[in-house]
């Protein structure tokens, strides 16, 4: 994610205040007898409609950058809200009457801890009598960087114990995970309303559950997918993605055990069909990288799924 702010020394307030947003939401039932959560109204209108107001998420970026005033001029504040470290990286450009103190650097990379601020550097104007203008980018991570992936054994399959579903694509498929971050991801189909559990334990750091739709354009449907991000005690993450709508039973912060119920799988994001993306990923430095990974198997044997196996939960 790549956020921009400009700010101004004479400016007495800069904040941005998210509200959230109502809108219409229609229900009704397909000719399977199905519920169907939707924006626009159905086909036939009279099949079993209902509408209702739903009030969207707060939409807010976990890593925001604010100003505070010191002593002649501003301090530039970096605040996480993750429950994970997060690498931020910033740059100052564009810059006018802009003067740095304490061997301050015009761009940087740091480290936050969980929850946390830090002050990222402070800057003074050349000439006092003058406006001091800049333009800061940044760009921000989740995770420590340069962790090695250590499980303590095999993963579980995400779902309920006897449960058997197809792997629709693993490596070294590359049809819709050909990036770093997917390259290893395992994409399991099943049918919305499945049950999603925990493949190991750790702490869930990111959520997103206000989606209820699918689609195939990567511009707008990629950051509309459902997700639970967990945070393993190693310094790796696992995400689970294409959650259905309003169904995910964890919040940020908050521990987790292998096996634990956490979400229903679904059909929302960029997605062709109902079912559950499962990747276990890393920060390498700057970037976000996927993990080759096994699954549990009997007497928790090591099991690694390929495209078109049929998975099942020991």
């Amino acid at each position: 994610m790549v956020l921009r702010q400009i700010f101004a020394a004479l400016v007495v307030t800069i904040a941005f205040a998210s509200q959230a947003a109502a809108q219409a939401l229609y229900r009704y039932k397909d000719e399977n007898g199905n519920w169907v959560y939707s924006d626009r109204l159905p086909d036939d209108p009279e099949t079993n409609l209902e509408e209702f107001d739903y009030d969207l998420p707060l939409v807010a970026p976990e890593v925001s950058i604010v100003r505070r005033s010191i002593q002649g001029g501003i301090a530039l504040i970096a605040k996480s809200t993750y429950y994970s470290p997060t690498q931020i990286a910033y740059q100052i450009s564009g810059s006018f009457n802009v003067a740095l103190t304490d061997n301050g650097r015009l761009r940087g990379n740091r480290v936050l801890a969980p929850r946390s601020e830090v002050e990222l550097l402070r800057l003074l104007p050349q000439d006092p009598r003058e406006t001091m203008r800049f333009e800061i980018e940044y760009q921000y991570i989740p995770g420590e960087p340069g962790v090695e992936h250590r499980p303590s054994m095999p993963y579980r399959v995400p779902f309920a114990l006897a449960n058997s579903f197809t792997v629709s694509q693993a490596y070294p498929s590359t049809l819709s995970h050909g990036d770093p971050s997917s390259r290893h991801a395992i994409d399991f189909v099943m049918p919305v309303g499945t049950g999603v559990v925990a493949a190991r334990a750790g702490v869930v750091i990111q959520i997103a559950d206000g989606y209820f739709e699918a689609g195939v354009d990567p511009n707008t449907d990629l950051a509309r997918a459902n997700i639970v991000r967990v945070l393993h005690d190693d310094g790796t993450m696992s995400l689970y993605a294409h959650l259905n709508w309003n169904s995910i039973r964890v919040k940020p912060g908050q521990r987790i055990q292998r096996g634990e119920y956490i979400a229903d799988s679904g059909n929302t994001g960029f997605s062709t069909g109902p079912h559950l993306h499962f990747v276990v990923q890393r920060n390498i430095g700057g970037a976000i990288e996927s993990i080759p990974l096994s699954f549990a198997g009997p007497a928790n044997s090591p099991i690694e799924y390929a495209s078109g196996d049929l998975a099942t939960a020991y």
